[in-house]
């Protein structure tokens, strides 16, 4: 297995390339989230994962802006995620575009994703052609979307669509998604998982503290280094942010990895739309 470290990338089907670790930005909004992602970034972060859901797309932006001005670090070294808040139809998805584009002010946004499948299969055909026309402009350079289930994922396979870059899920080792995984992987979509951390449920289950301890690491760190897919832990304290970053100096064996894939436990940490039609 290749070293990896916080500026690895995986190379995306469209040909960009995607840091394997980013920062995620769900329920921080004002100034925390503007903090947060100067933190971030100053710890070493090149990945931001914001939402127009989450109301913070422009103190995402503006973070990113001011360390870039700061730092003399350009824009193009830093991965910016956002996603569609509503699977409105075609005019209304450009609309959407738009607005992140404009709120965000970093000129493009490096990847768009359809936050979620609802609406049905007509608003989801609607708004995946309104994104492709974005990245075809210029405003988006990959396009992705988040909480799709297989059915969804055969949905656009089969109609002959560009096939999204990534699928961002609900993916830890408590919900291991070994469907949605595979067809994925079939597929060349990339993973990325939105609760890397179990949103700190599962930080004292004794399987994840024995592996901590044996390591000399954090639980936290342990989740982090279990999945091989693309992570975006969220924290909106300093340390927990650094600490977070901290895991490229340790491996977990193949054997601890399927230990933790034997944790499954269908936990839904926040929500799953997977199965909606």
């Amino acid at each position: 297995m290749p070293s990896l470290d916080l500026q690895s990338r995986l190379k995306l089907r469209d040909g960009n390339e995607i840091p394997i670790l980013g920062f995620g930005t769900y329920e921080l909004d004002g100034r925390d989230a503007y903090n947060a992602v100067k933190w971030a970034l100053e710890a070493g972060y090149r990945h931001i994962d914001s939402a127009e859901w989450y109301e913070n797309e422009r103190e995402c932006g503006q973070a990113i802006l001011d360390f870039c001005k700061d730092t003399s670090t350009p824009r193009s070294t830093i991965f910016y995620t956002t996603k569609l808040k509503s699977n409105s139809g075609y005019e209304a998805t450009k609309r959407a575009i738009e607005r992140s584009l404009k709120a965000c002010g970093l000129g493009y946004m490096d990847l768009y994703l359809m936050h979620s499948p609802i609406g049905g299969p007509q608003a989801r055909e609607e708004a995946w052609k309104a994104i492709c026309e974005a990245q075809s402009e210029g405003k988006l350079k990959s396009a992705g979307v988040s909480c799709f289930g297989v059915r969804h994922l055969k949905e656009m396979v089969g109609s002959g669509v560009p096939v999204p870059t990534v699928n961002q899920i609900d993916l830890h080792p408590f919900m291991t998604r070994s469907d949605i995984v595979t067809y994925c992987e079939q597929h060349s979509i990339a993973l990325e998982a939105w609760a890397p951390l179990v949103r700190g449920l599962r930080f004292k289950h004794p399987d994840i503290v024995k592996l901590a301890e044996k390591h000399g690491k954090q639980p936290a760190q342990i989740l982090l280094r279990w999945s091989g897919f693309v992570a975006i832990p969220k924290s909106a304290s300093k340390d927990r942010i650094v600490s977070n970053a901290n895991i490229f100096d340790f491996e977990l064996s193949a054997e601890e990895i399927t230990a933790l894939d034997g944790l499954d436990e269908y936990l839904v940490t926040d929500w799953d739309p997977t199965s909606t039609p």
